[in-house]
């Protein structure tokens, strides 16, 4: 074992054994970093040291927060947690809350004092939240007040001992108050683990991806760098979670490492994001596909003309949505593909290398190619697995399902894209939402991407079906627009109709079944997994 200053070494314990990593590389000069390394330091203490203590650093409904006052919160949380609860460099503390300054503190005071921040989604409930406790070994926890119960009660099912105080209702805040507005920060090693993030996967157990302290600073110097180049005056905005790697990146990570400002919002609605997209003055939006589509028909109510940039991540953005966007706000929308394993978006392109309907090309710091069924790396013009190396990648705690996402040193996705011949990679279907229909391969992401363009279709889920001659069709769960009624007789073979119009006739999806809604993870991802399970005779 090379340097580390956690004095628990669990997560050293729990890395997957050294052959079963992805090959990391590091092309670019800003992704050398020394091998001492507290990623807060850079992001808060180097702040406010180079002059931008008063500058804002955090927007929410309630106020605003400078960097100093974001650095002395830090500070004295991180004395709570080392003098009050014990925490020692190694241990894991669980996050729980909407995303919030005191969120962003917390997560920041846990990387000063040497933890590794269990950031969770706070729509997760106690079988859940028992799930991560257990896996990860939590050590500590802090947590929103208002979502302590579920947390009390996980705690006692796990059998883990974990020390919780609780914040928004003067626990912590009494605690800080007597605490210095400054720390010595703890002098980890740029490959310290000081985040395990957890999949926001639809079955099965969870993953736990572990990154290191130099990884939150190496997906600023990729996507936030070269794709949005970052400045001081951007104010970041989003829906995605700070427990979500999406939301970490975009809302607190990426803004403070260029000394911008991250826009924090509790409950993130269509008419929430767009109101602080006036209020505080927003430059970039982050959400995904179906918020966009749901933002479209209120635009006119708000003054967004600070927006310059809006990224999608989370699943395809079909070419039709951002068509209709950029119609709306003259605003071209990056798209972007990210994984938790990989930590933040990898592919991507911005301005004018855009392609409407294609993700883009791999962000600088990155390679990706597509592979064949040996594994063996296609050359363009072909379909195969997604696979991407560069300066981040996958680490499971101790699973063994790191041999599934780590093929011959890549970061294989589970994703099927097709790779032109400029290089551009272009999203075909997960894995497993192939549909292959009397020996046709149907994408189910490309049917849906054609519904969406027909005015009675708000949202839809394509997946297989079984069938008795063509072992499976495609299958349409859709949520039909304001002002159509699913008892039309016509509007099946209008639907399907179509579709065949515009794509291979084949593709057609032969099954349609209306819904009020689809099912989705906590993050926006639509579960097709369930519509599968329905369309076999499940529940």
């Amino acid at each position: 074992m090379s340097y580390t200053a956690h004095v628990d070494t669990f997560a050293w314990d729990n890395l997957p054994p050294r052959d079963q990593w992805p090959e990391f590389w590091a092309e670019l000069p800003e992704l050398e970093y020394l091998p001492q390394l507290n990623c807060a330091t850079v992001l808060i203490d180097e702040a406010v040291a180079e002059g931008h203590g008063d500058s804002v650093a955090l927007c929410s409904p309630n106020g605003t927060w400078s960097y100093r006052k974001l650095l002395e919160q830090a500070n004295r949380i991180a004395h709570v947690l080392c003098e009050d609860m014990g925490l020692v460099p190694g241990n894991r503390v669980l996050l729980r809350s909407a995303n919030n300054p005191m969120l962003a503190a917390c997560w920041l005071g846990v990387m000063k004092a040497g933890g590794i921040a269990v950031t969770t989604m706070p729509l997760l409930r106690t079988v859940e939240l028992r799930v991560i406790i257990e896996k990860a070994q939590v050590t500590h926890a802090l947590c929103d007040a208002r979502l302590m119960t579920d947390l009390q009660e996980a705690v006692v099912g796990s059998g883990v001992s974990v020390k919780a105080v609780s914040f928004g209702a003067g626990e912590l805040e009494e605690a800080m108050a007597g605490k210095p507005a400054v720390f010595d920060n703890v002098d980890t090693a740029a490959t310290d683990v000081c985040i395990l993030a957890f999949t926001s996967g639809t079955t099965g157990q969870p993953k736990a991806t572990m990154h290191f302290h130099r990884d939150v600073l190496a997906m600023s110097d990729t996507f936030a760098r070269h794709l949005l180049e970052t400045r001081p005056h951007d104010v970041y905005l989003g829906s995605p979670p700070l427990g979500f790697t999406f939301g970490l990146g975009a809302l607190l990570v990426f803004p403070l490492r260029f000394r911008a400002a991250g826009g924090l919002l509790e409950a993130p609605t269509p008419e929430g994001l767009l109101e602080a997209v006036q209020s505080m003055g927003v430059t970039c939006l982050f959400t995904a596909p179906t918020m966009y589509r749901s933002l479209l028909p209120r635009l006119q109510e708000y003054d967004i003309s600070s927006l310059n940039r809006c990224v999608s991540a989370g699943e395809p953005l079909p070419k039709h949505t951002s068509d209709a966007w950029h119609d709306a706000t003259g605003i071209r929308i990056i798209d972007g593909i990210g994984t938790t394993e990989m930590m933040h978006i990898f592919i991507s392109a911005a301005g004018k290398g855009i392609r409407p309907g294609a993700t883009g090309v791999p962000v600088p710091g990155y390679t990706a190619c597509v592979l064949d069924e040996s594994n063996q790396p296609l050359p363009p013009g072909n379909t195969g697995r997604l696979a991407v190396k560069g300066p981040t990648g996958c680490r499971y705690l101790s699973d063994q399902r790191q041999r599934d996402y780590v093929v011959n040193g890549w970061n294989v996705t589970g994703d099927t894209y097709r790779v032109d011949e400029d290089g551009y990679f272009w999203f075909q279907a997960r894995d497993d939402d192939m549909i292959i229909s009397s020996g046709y391969n149907i994408a189910g992401p490309e049917v849906e991407a054609v519904l969406l363009e027909h005015p009675a279709v708000a949202e839809c889920a394509v997946v297989a079906s079984p069938h008795p001659e063509r072992g499976h069709v495609a299958k349409a769960f859709v949520m039909l627009s304001s002002g159509y009624d699913a008892v039309s007789e016509d509007l099946v073979p209008e639907l399907q109709n179509f579709v065949k119009q515009r794509i291979a006739p084949y593709k057609y999806p032969r099954e349609i079944e209306w819904v009020e809604a689809l099912p989705k993870t906590i993050t926006g991802k639509v579960q097709r997994f369930r519509l599968r399970e329905v369309g076999q005779g499940g529940k």
